[in-house]
């Protein structure tokens, strides 16, 4: 059946602008720092063009765009000398602070011989960019907190993925609001959902339970059984984020540090990586390397559960929502502080906003289906016996 012309102002219309082309102001992750410290030189492709990321004889990784100024050779296929990069052009070398130190065929080094230079913060071993289109360095305040349990003995070391998503990065923050999608795309059953942003910082409470109804139907007797998960996960400007989890079982709490990070690799795709660690306890079953590992799969396949959507679905600016669907247009707003440049940043974009949504109706709900569920696959069970 066609739409008749009269019905045409009651549809709402899918609103979808282009994505910006400005990448944002923050520091990104480029993932573990050790993979950078190999005396070799590494490409990267982020922020709309290609860097060269090595660390020189003194240590200390670098981050250069990968060009040479002189010709356009490409530093990534070059070779680290002492603290510099050698293009495998004609041998410049290219220093941290971006200047050329030396021509060897030449008398001396042209005077403008500089290029573009990124700062690095090497933390909880992670490297860290500072991506700023104003070329301003970070403003005080603006940092990323240490990480409990990074490098510690009592933890296990990160485990650390990463995959390329073809969308925007605004998909992935959205997630931050989204309590519902956890019931549906990672069968988590929340029970609690708060947000809070200020500043540069953006957190999400989360508490949740296990869905009955895909849990084994017949589960091992010995195996510990989870009561509860609880989780306060922050995003520090607009691509790290920290997410402090407990799973509590019937005689032990497992303590577990998330890390959700991303990196555009231009304005339509990013590239997307988790780490984990998992504090070591005398109570904990299992192997804790193990069981960090087994987490890692875990968050993977929440992972790429929530990439099939975003790479599926429709761009919506305007989207329409329900009471239940949380702070979108807020969550869109705070974001919107690092795509603009620092004089332009508004009061509501940074000053705090808190909204804890009423999950009444929700687990009122999710109850019902699960209970549902339950008795389907129960009745199926009777009916092979």
């Amino acid at each position: 059946m066609s739409i008749v012309e009269s019905d045409q102002d009651q549809i709402r219309q899918i609103e979808a602008g282009q994505t910006r082309a400005r990448f944002a102001r923050g520091w990104h992750c480029l993932g573990l720092v050790d993979k950078y410290k190999d005396g070799k030189p590494h490409t990267v492709k982020a922020f709309g063009q290609k860097l060269v990321i090595f660390s020189g004889s003194d240590g200390r990784v670098n981050v250069l765009d990968a060009y040479c100024r002189h010709l356009g050779g490409d530093l990534s296929l070059g070779t680290v000398k002492g603290n510099e990069i050698a293009c495998p052009f004609h041998d410049w070398r290219w220093g941290g602070d971006g200047r050329c130190k030396a021509v060897p065929y030449a008398r001396r080094v042209p005077m403008r011989a500089r290029t573009s230079t990124w700062q690095t913060l090497e933390q909880d071993g992670l490297l860290f960019v500072w991506n700023d289109p104003e070329g301003n360095p970070p403003p005080e305040g603006v940092v990323i907190p240490r990480i409990e349990g990074a490098e510690d003995e009592g933890w296990t070391n990160w485990v650390w993925t990463e995959l390329v998503v073809k969308t925007s990065t605004r998909e992935i923050m959205d997630n931050i609001v989204d309590m519902a999608h956890f019931f549906y795309i990672h069968n988590n059953f929340p029970t609690y959902f708060k947000n809070v942003f200020e500043g540069h910082v953006a957190t999400q409470y989360f508490d949740g339970i296990a869905r009955e109804d895909v849990t084994p139907a017949n589960p091992d007797p010995k195996a510990p059984k989870m009561q509860k998960t609880s989780s306060v996960a922050s995003y520090y400007g607009p691509s790290f984020m920290i997410d402090d989890l407990s799973y509590t079982y019937e005689t032990f709490t497992m303590k577990t540090v998330l890390i959700n990070a991303h990196y555009p690799i231009d304005e339509d795709s990013f590239v997307l990586m988790s780490g984990i660690i998992v504090e070591k306890k005398p109570e904990l079953p299992g192997d804790p390397d193990q069981i960090a590992g087994n987490q890692a799969k875990w968050i993977l396949n929440g992972f790429n559960q929530d990439v099939q959507i975003w790479q599926n679905k429709a761009r919506v600016d305007n989207p329409l929502l329900c009471e239940e669907d949380g702070a979108v247009y807020q969550i869109r707003r705070w974001y919107e502080q690092f795509f603009v440049d620092a004089a332009d940043v508004l009061p509501e974009m940074t000053d705090r906003f808190e909204h804890e949504l009423d999950t009444t109706k929700p687990v009122e709900s999710w109850r019902r289906q699960v209970a549902e569920n339950v008795a389907v696959r129960k009745a199926a069970e009777e009916q092979l016996i």
